[in-house]
């Protein structure tokens, strides 16, 4: 076995590195061609729009681009790059307008790792006649038993396994992650050290298609009806005012409402059909439970066979959370997460990722995207527990 644990040495084992044009996917490529790997880099040109290819912190366009293929040059690597936008635009940009226009909080770093990148090039890379595909990810896999496994990454700080959830057995066993051992400082120092271009380079942003980002401009060009005008009601039913449009707000947001009561607001729930965007007190972003949609199960036994009466897990429903204790449980074709310590603030659209531990080195055990977090107070009057939707 070589480094990659795959069977041949490192000069006979062919390894596609999706090349982004950022410190991590370069430093990635460096360390593969350093080992001796056959290594060749593509870049994906995702977008053009306008002054988002010029940005810093921008990725996959404009001068992202001319990076990767800089980096290539200097390590001496085949570079290609493959124009993905129409790709892009169909399978992330256009479902981000839509769950957003309905009131929904998407991620679509998710999106993109679903299908441009983990489905797309990874057949790309196979036709390359690819062992493997190596990104720049911050995350672990190994081999456990047959298949390989995702683990949380030694730098917790730059833990990306909450953009990962949803990633095949198929795709994991073909993918590799060779900064997952790594410090962020480490790599920036190996990038230094290697002499590339991109050593002191901004990370890229979450939401790299997104100029400045202003989420609603996107959606009023690529959905101009979104922009409905309705009331801004508080959760006691009382009519504060107008908004201008339900895409300028989200969930657990305070500043910006448009109205003023005299207590601190915040915007609790988003509904599109009716263009309400519903206020009220901090308390009423609680939540102790999470009913999920388009799961992606990673666990070694089947969700069948946790039922109802649950398993215990750590769940993160941001990005930013580290994980928290919650229990997973199943029936009906439903599945849905009872979050110990509550959370405030989660929207419909997010991701709740589940873990076997709250450790560095937990195991990413899959997740789903939330459909509905039911609130501990009832919309009607404020005060009332609400009924759960499962469970």
């Amino acid at each position: 076995m070589n480094s990659l644990d795959l069977p041949h040495p490192p000069e006979k084992t062919r390894i596609v590195v999706a090349m982004s044009g950022g410190v991590d996917s370069s430093v990635v490529a460096g360390l593969l061609a350093r080992e001796g790997y056959d290594v060749v880099g593509v870049t994906l040109q995702l977008y053009d729009h306008g002054s988002a290819t010029h940005r810093a912190g921008s990725c996959c366009a404009g001068q992202d681009i001319d990076d990767a293929r800089r980096v290539a040059e200097t390590l001496g690597i085949p570079h290609y790059v493959l124009n993905y936008e129409d790709r892009f635009q169909e399978a992330v940009i256009n479902p981000f307008a839509e769950s957003y226009a309905a009131g929904e909080t998407p991620v679509p770093c998710i999106s993109c790792n679903q299908t441009v990148k983990f489905a797309d090039l990874l057949t790309t890379a196979r036709e390359l006649g690819a062992d493997a595909l190596a990104t720049g990810h911050y995350i672990r896999s190994r081999q456990m038993g047959d298949h390989r496994a995702l683990f949380r990454p030694v730098d917790t700080d730059r833990d990306q396994s909450y953009f990962l959830f949803a990633t095949t057995q198929e795709q994991i066993d073909f993918l590799r992650f060779p900064l997952g051992d790594l410090a962020k400082a480490e790599v920036r120092r190996i990038a230094d050290e290697m002499g590339l271009v991109v050593a002191g380079k901004q990370d890229s942003q979450d939401i790299c298609f997104v100029p400045q980002g202003k989420y609603s401009d996107i959606i009023t060009r690529l959905k101009p009806n979104a922009a409905v005008s309705g009331e801004i009601v508080h959760i006691d039913g009382r009519v504060l005012g107008k908004h201008k449009g339900i895409l300028h707000y989200t969930i657990g947001q305070r500043r910006g409402i448009g109205v003023a009561t005299g207590d601190p607001l915040y915007v609790v729930r988003l509904d599109a059909e009716t263009a309400r965007v519903v206020v009220g007190p901090k308390e009423a972003l609680e939540t102790t439970q999470v009913v999920l949609r388009e799961i992606n199960w990673l666990g070694d036994e089947p969700l069948s066979a946790i039922g109802k009466a649950g398993m215990d897990v750590f769940a993160t429903v941001r990005s930013t959370r580290p994980p928290r204790p919650a229990v997973l449980r199943h029936e009906g074709g439903q599945t849905w997460v009872d979050l110990v310590d509550g959370e405030t603030g989660v929207a419909p659209g997010q991701a709740c990722v589940l873990y076997s531990a709250d450790t560095p080195d937990a195991r990413v055990l899959g997740g789903g995207f939330i459909a509905h977090a039911p609130r501990v107070y009832d919309a009607a009057d404020g005060s009332k527990p609400i009924r759960q939707a499962a469970g």
